[in-house]
């Protein structure tokens, strides 16, 4: 009898073990591609529920948007370099922003030069600054170029990925582990398998099983950024098919592109500013992925107004310096 009841308890315990990963019903089903090819959104309700309540406890507190005003006139700012398009008015709010979307504990300081008694807003002497200014114009970019990405009438502010944060959370180092993560910064195309039978020296198969790793790696990578499974993208009876896969597929590849084009424009050639201490294991600087934005969420912050850049024309538009006052010529009409 005792040995029937530890058999018992055994059972029970091997049974509560293997459902404790297993996340409770019910779980909510959206179809994101053609009818019956099985290529569907998976989420459990609860999960993504605590996740939207511990956003709302984090969105910041921004100022009033405004209606577009005329730039400031030449001479209103020294060295500013990015936002010469803004007004006083719009400027001020973007910079008050900033601290909310960037620098929440540590304010103006962050960037700027300050002693007991003033700041010098025109110093570059921080490293912050200049890198500021680069994320600005990164921003800019995202917005007006990859609309198709983060869509025409939302985009995105320096929150999505900040989160009030100096440094965003999620972001990658080159490792000899994180060899997938090479995807987002120097390899064109994920390859699993080639049309072509024979491989080697003048073969046209050019596939390897390092490349199925790797690609592999990466998608799970993707998948886990998103929160997502293969079917938010692919119908898995046919994973390299284009005509079955769900429109999502073409996002995601314009979304994967877009990170590759932000490394090498903008995060790579920061090399050379950033302190040690900001570096990785072998040396290099920090750089995004799809994780650095999406946290989790197939959508940034859930799509949160909070985390668009609907209405903040210093991150909508190409900005340009604001000219010195001496610059500026008459033709004496």
């Amino acid at each position: 009898m005792n040995w029937l009841r530890l058999k018992t308890v055994l059972a029970a315990s091997v049974l509560a073990f293997a459902v404790a990963g297993c996340e409770v019903p019910p779980q909510d089903f959206t179809q994101t591609g053609y009818r019956g090819l099985g290529i569907e959104d998976n989420n459990n309700r609860q999960t993504v529920f605590d996740s939207v309540q511990a956003l709302a406890a984090r969105i910041p507190q921004t100022p009033p948007q405004i209606p577009k005003m005329e730039p400031a006139p030449a001479g209103t700012y020294q060295n500013v370099q990015v936002l010469g398009h803004l007004s006083a008015v719009e400027f001020n709010l973007f910079m008050q922003s900033l601290v909310e979307w960037v620098a929440k504990d540590e304010g103006c300081a962050y960037c700027h030069v300050q002693t007991a008694d003033s700041v010098n807003y025109a110093s570059d002497a921080n490293y912050t600054k200049i890198v500021s200014r680069r994320m600005i114009q990164m921003t800019q970019d995202i917005n007006t170029n990859w609309a198709a990405h983060v869509g025409e009438e939302k985009g995105v502010n320096c929150w999505t990925c900040h989160q009030s944060n100096p440094v965003p959370t999620n972001y990658w180092f080159y490792t000899d582990e994180n060899q997938p993560l090479r995807n987002y910064l120097d390899r064109e195309g994920a390859r699993v398998q080639g049309p072509y039978i024979f491989s080697g020296p003048g073969q046209r198969n050019r596939q390897s099983i390092n490349q199925t790793v790797y690609t592999y790696q990466l998608m799970t990578h993707m998948s886990n950024a998103l929160g997502v499974n293969c079917t938010f993208c692919h119908n898995t009876a046919r994973f390299a098919d284009w005509d079955e896969s769900s429109p999502k597929r073409v996002t995601a590849l314009r979304g994967l592109r877009m990170v590759r084009h932000l490394n090498t424009e903008y995060l790579v050639p920061l090399q050379a500013e950033w302190p040690d201490y900001r570096l990785g294991p072998m040396g290099d600087g920090p750089k995004l992925q799809c994780s650095t934005c999406h946290q989790g969420a197939n959508l940034p912050q859930y799509g949160t107004t909070a985390t668009r850049g609907t209405g903040w024309p210093g991150i909508t538009q190409i900005g340009y310096p604001n000219p010195s006052a001496e610059a500026e010529t008459t033709d004496g009409g």
